[in-house]
């Protein structure tokens, strides 16, 4: 099986994410891959989209993560420009850990401190049809959140929990 890179490559050309941060608001639209390449200033623009919007801080996000969200993007038929409802992408340990302390649903070593992990939704697609999506593509982790409304994904081990 083809690796999760070279499977987007070869149908898209051109990868952008488009968020909007359900915590701030802000809307972003970056191309963050083009001519068989990574664009530096889409992917600067989708670390400060995906930064811990608690505390400011940024990381570098796993290209995967950003490949697997256009691949899950693509396999709901969801146009390039419409934007997924970002909750949470890179936490700071600061963030995680605080958290952790209140929440036995976080992970004291969670993907989301390596870049490696958001939860997202994506405005009129249920829950259970995004999580599916997710989980078909077998690029790493998928949590299922329905009351908070959201799906996690990462990068991580391929897994599944509710």
């Amino acid at each position: 099986m083809a690796a999760l890179s070279e499977r987007v490559s070869a149908r898209t050309p051109e990868r952008r994410l488009a968020f909007v941060n359900a915590n701030t608001g802000e809307r972003y639209d970056a191309c963050f891959f083009a001519n068989g390449r990574y664009r530096a200033d889409g992917l600067a623009e989708l670390n400060h989209a995906m930064r811990d919007w608690r505390t400011g801080a940024t990381r570098t996000m796993d290209p995967k993560l950003l490949d697997l969200l256009v691949q899950v993007r693509d396999r709901l038929d969801v146009a390039p420009h419409k934007p997924l409802r970002l909750v949470s992408a890179y936490r700071s340990p600061k963030t995680n850990g605080a958290l952790h302390a209140r929440s036995h649903g976080v992970a004291s070593k969670s993907q989301h401190m390596l870049g490696k992990a958001t939860d997202i939704a994506i405005p009129g697609i249920r829950l259970d049809r995004l999580r599916s999506a997710a989980m078909s593509l077998h690029g790493g982790g998928v949590g299922y959140y329905p009351r908070d409304g959201f799906v996690h994904v990462d990068t991580g081990a391929v897994r599944h929990w509710s």
